[in-house]
């Protein structure tokens, strides 16, 4: 087939795109989709073109990007929506091709090599996806096109809103390695200080280097990066029905409330494990072991984490063995802010497990037939149906579904 044909793309200022899309008054103004002060997110999710050239900025707190454009228009997230028009953009491009790659919520990179001799170039290809995209959505795209995943991405970022970049093979280091080089997709902060100290500062700078050098400096992903740099990257774009094996099930929520005391944390990490105990039994997966995260409310963030005495599956096993790890290592210096629990060290259910003689068998066969029964109920009957008494009352957990929203596919180097 020779020279693969890859398109990155980006949908523009995406969650206010589509809040100014459901609700037109809000067009032509500076508008910030914001997490409401009440729930302790009073950060900027996202914002216009308009508020962005004001100076607003994701992760501002609400009241700072108030200061920087004082005609701000606030909007509660409605992720239902988001999820909504993410499927329908994907929609759109899986007429092209089946290669399609999710890369969060707002971005996809597709391989259209195959479309090529049907549907046109590269660039005809993006021109109807954008002009698509806007007729049926009334949204707007950036998309990157170019011979690999890491310059198509590098494409999509360099012209917006509502453009198409090409970046060519014999035009490559004119067009990219002038760039910073934290311009390129896995160069985080801590990296571009690294590479800083020696001297590397553009995505050339990179390229250039010895890739030894760089992997004594940034283990195996110095070379990645050198690969990504030299344009040599051959990482393949994943089919639409792609699904990267599970290492681990979790569901974490930041609390609309301080949790005082350990009874408060026992009734959210419950709460959370329902949900991995669903999805550990959708995907007929069980958790060898349970990890926690906390953030107390200086902001300090801890992680901890335990094998379990045998693999399961059962919401309230995984919750006891949470809670256990919590009380053994968190000390009661300042109230807790934020609970992540996560199922981790997965493995099928169908897989056979050595016992030992002082596990009480018929217990666990009966707590399994009685999750079965609780999973049959919510399923007929909604999610609420039927839970523990303790989970009664006010929880301190924010109820706006922001915890659904899944951001699916994570490209693997």
């Amino acid at each position: 087939m020779g020279e693969r044909t890859i398109l990155h793309s980006d949908m523009n200022c995406f969650y206010a795109s589509v809040e100014m899309m459901l609700d037109p008054s809000l067009r032509g103004k500076a508008v910030a989709v914001c997490g409401s002060t009440e729930n302790r997110h009073g950060i900027v999710l996202a914002k216009s073109e308009l508020a962005k050239r004001a100076g607003v900025k994701t992760g501002m707190v609400n009241w700072e990007a108030r200061q920087c454009c004082p005609n701000l228009i606030m909007v509660k997230p409605q992720y239902e929506q988001y999820l909504k028009y993410s499927e329908l953009a994907r929609n759109i491009y899986q007429r092209y091709t089946d290669q399609v790659e999710p890369y969060g919520m707002d971005e996809c990179w597709l391989d259209v090599s195959a479309s090529r001799g049907v549907c046109g170039t590269g660039i005809e290809i993006a021109e109807k996806i954008r002009q698509t995209v806007k007729e049926e959505l009334g949204l707007t795209v950036s998309i990157g096109v170019s011979f690999n995943k890491i310059f198509a991405k590098l494409g999509s970022d360099m012209k917006k809103p509502d453009a198409i970049t090409e970046i060519r093979k014999d035009e490559f280091k004119e067009k990219i390695w002038p760039l910073q080089a934290s311009d390129l997709l896995f160069v985080g902060r801590a990296t571009t200080a690294k590479l800083a100290q020696y001297g590397i500062t553009t995505i050339g700078g990179i390229a250039n280097a010895d890739p030894m050098m760089l992997k004594r400096l940034l283990g195996v992903n110095g070379l990645g990066l050198w690969r990504s740099a030299s344009g040599l990257d051959d990482t393949p774009v994943m089919h639409k029905d792609f699904v990267s094996p599970m290492k681990s099930i979790g569901h974490g929520i930041t609390c609309t409330a301080d949790l005082e005391n350990e009874d408060e944390v026992w009734k959210v990490m419950l709460e959370l494990s329902q949900d991995i105990g669903h999805r550990l039994r959708v995907h007929k997966l069980k958790a060898t072991g349970v990890q926690i995260s906390i953030r107390s409310n200086d902001l300090g963030y801890r992680q901890f984490q335990a094998p379990l005495t045998l693999a399961s599956q059962n919401p309230t096993i995984i919750a006891k063995k949470a809670f256990q790890i919590f009380q053994d290592n968190y000390r009661w210096t300042v109230p807790v802010r934020a609970v992540t629990v996560r199922a981790i060290n997965l493995k099928p259910k169908s897989e056979p497990e050595q016992l030992d003689l002082f596990t009480d068998i018929g217990h666990l066969d009966r707590l399994d037939r009685l999750d079965d029964c609780i999973e049959e109920i919510r399923r007929r009957f909604g999610k609420k149906a039927i839970f523990q008494a303790c989970l009664l009352g006010d929880l301190k957990m924010p109820c706006d579904n922001r915890d659904k929203v899944i951001m699916p596919g994570m490209m693997g180097h």
